[in-house]
């Protein structure tokens, strides 16, 4: 989400201030730690790729991060992980995966995904909270256990 040099230690550096400002947000009934710190990188790195692109007179900014330093173990993990997100992504109806996909990986305002979409502002928010809401609740700690060893 945001070009290499520079710029990545200045979202990293921005994204622990951020965190150490925010602490106090932190609910683990809402979401466990790493859900909470992703929430909060990406809101750095959003604010960051608008400030850049408005300044290089909207030219695409490289939307790449290397994952280099990852263990083995960890990068096992994180694929399990990615894939069961992307199972339950599929359930969503398709107007959610849609506004979804405009504000989350690509970081979009809800206003912006109303008017690129025409749908009313009011509609596009309800899509994102149920869609949220959904993926929550299919994403759950307990639901994971539950559904471990089952066939997907």
């Amino acid at each position: 989400m945001c070009p290499a040099g520079a710029e990545v230690d200045d979202a990293v550096q921005e994204a622990f201030i951020d965190l150490w400002r925010k602490a106090d947000r932190f609910d683990p009934r809402i979401a466990d730690e790493a859900t909470f710190v992703a929430m909060v990188a990406r809101r750095r790195l959003i604010d960051m790729r608008r400030r850049l692109q408005r300044h290089a007179g909207g030219a695409e900014v490289d939307e790449t991060l290397a994952a280099e330093g990852i263990e083995v173990d960890e990068s096992a993990e994180l694929a399990d992980e990615a894939d069961r997100a992307k199972r339950a992504f599929r359930e969503l109806k398709p107007e959610q995966q849609r506004v979804l996909k405009l504000s989350v990986w690509e970081g979009h305002s809800h206003q912006s995904i109303a008017d690129m979409t025409g749908l009313p502002l009011g509609t596009v928010k309800t899509h994102a909270r149920r869609g949220l809401n959904k993926l929550r609740e299919m994403l759950a700690p307990s639901r994971v256990a539950s559904t471990e060893g089952m066939p997907s």
